[in-house]
């Protein structure tokens, strides 16, 4: 099968789409599937090596600069070649860039109505160039980048689908009137994609309800990570001299909780219940939150625990692996309702429990793992006494990671979700 398989780089982060994205179509590639991971927007980063394309579409430079003038809509195509050249644009993606909704409504609103906004040379490019991979299949990371699907269903005549992940928490961040708009238009790709693919239940239905629909163009496909260096993670008693350890795993920003989690720390600390446990830190923060961090940071050290608690910045992948091996628990607890939870899959596949809100894709997550726990997130109190449980038990709380680690080894790699994938895709 030839897929085509399409997906939205973030500016400057490691981010979790990309780095599954990356694994799927990886996995997809090893099944033997002739399939290309085609990068939108930025350069998509990974802690393993790519196997994106070295071609770039809808450059976010060029898309940018085309909403902003109309001079940039007619350049030659030399010129156009130069501006979304990957190498170009992932240098401005680190230093400049963002994807924060809040000051891009107009220019989400024109990527979304495809030939008919004024990036349309960069549909005739993208499609020009898919004709010449004859694809049986077009699949899309999100619907947001996915304005030009009439185009390609016309020109290329071959099936359409889109995976949702995290599609509505962006399009929440947009102003009116441009958030409004940016619905009509979402609805109106929705109604032309052949099959939605979703990782929980829970969120199909969420976004079956807001994109309006038919139940029968949803599929679930449970989350995977690539599980090849967890296999062979020596699973070695843990060292008695290590402190009970806390630890978070994703970006520095509000919506992944990390306050909540800083709260329910110190709340342990000043209670008394445990006041030699460690917080350790790791994640991409940009410059946005900042101010946030330092925040979190000063509630620490106003609380004593100046030298309770590490950042170790944003990790590469063989410092993950060390970072999960150095924690007894992991806890994401996000203020929204998470359509992933790649996070969770990682600290399983180390052997690492967890505790995690109970909504989102995480009572799903964890009915079929049983690697950890969940609590409230309308009882803040409660997940301090969750870490508590974890924390005063060790052993028991390492048997379980470990009862964990085997259920993401035996049937939560990218190998099972890419051959589900192929099933799914088959039948279109």
């Amino acid at each position: 099968m030839r897929i085509a398989y399409l997906t939205a780089g973030a500016a400057g982060m490691y981010c979790g789409s990309c780095l599954h994205d990356n694994a799927l179509a990886k996995a997809l590639i090893e099944l033997g599937h002739d399939t290309v991971l085609v990068p939108t927007y930025t350069p998509i980063l990974t802690d393993e090596p790519s196997v994106s394309s070295d071609r770039l579409f809808y450059g976010g430079l060029n898309v940018y600069l085309q909403q902003a003038s109309p001079l940039f809509r007619w350049l030659p195509n030399w010129m156009d070649q130069f501006l979304s050249s990957p190498r170009l644009v992932g240098w401005i993606a680190s230093r400049a860039m963002g994807t924060s909704a809040s000051g891009l409504g107009a220019l989400t609103v024109s990527m979304l109505q495809g030939s008919e906004g004024r990036q349309k040379k960069e549909v005739r490019r993208l499609c020009d160039w898919l004709k010449t991979l004859h694809p049986d299949v077009v699949v899309f990371s999100n619907l947001l980048i996915a304005g030009c699907i009439a185009d390609i269903k016309a020109q290329l005549g071959c099936p359409v689908v889109v995976i949702l992940q995290g599609d509505d928490i962006f399009y929440e961040s947009l102003q009116e009137p441009y958030r409004s708009r940016a619905m009509q238009e979402l609805r109106k790709l929705a109604a032309q994609v052949d099959l939605f693919l979703v990782h929980s239940r829970d969120y199909g239905h969420r976004m079956q309800t807001m994109l309006g629909f038919a139940p029968d163009r949803l599929a679930v496909n449970p989350l995977s990570i690539d599980t090849r260096d967890f296999v062979s993670l020596e699973m070695s008693p843990r060292s008695e001299d290590r402190p009970p350890t806390i630890g978070y795993l994703a970006r520095l920003a509000p919506e992944k909780g990390l306050h909540v989690l800083v709260d329910a720390f110190i709340e342990l600390h000043l209670s008394g219940r445990l006041t030699g446990a460690r917080l350790e830190i790791a994640g991409w923060l940009g410059k946005q939150h900042e101010a946030y961090w330092h925040e979190q940071q000063q509630k620490l050290i106003d609380a004593q625990l100046r030298e309770s608690f590490h950042y170790h910045g944003s990790v590469e992948r063989a410092e993950k692996l060390q970072f999960l091996q150095s924690i007894d628990v992991l806890c994401v607890p996000t203020t929204y309702q998470e359509p992933k939870g790649l996070f969770v899959l990682e600290a399983l596949a180390s052997g690492v429990p967890y505790v995690q809100p109970a909504h989102g894709a995480f009572p799903e997550l964890h009915h079929r793992t049983g690697g950890g726990h969940l609590f409230d997130p309308e009882q803040p109190a409660e997940l301090a006494d969750r870490l508590q449980e974890v924390l005063q038990d060790l052993d028991a709380s390492r048997a379980l990671g470990l009862k964990g680690r085997q259920v993401v080894l035996d049937s939560a790699s990218t190998n099972h979700e890419a051959q589900r994938l192929v099933e799914l895709l088959q039948r279109l």
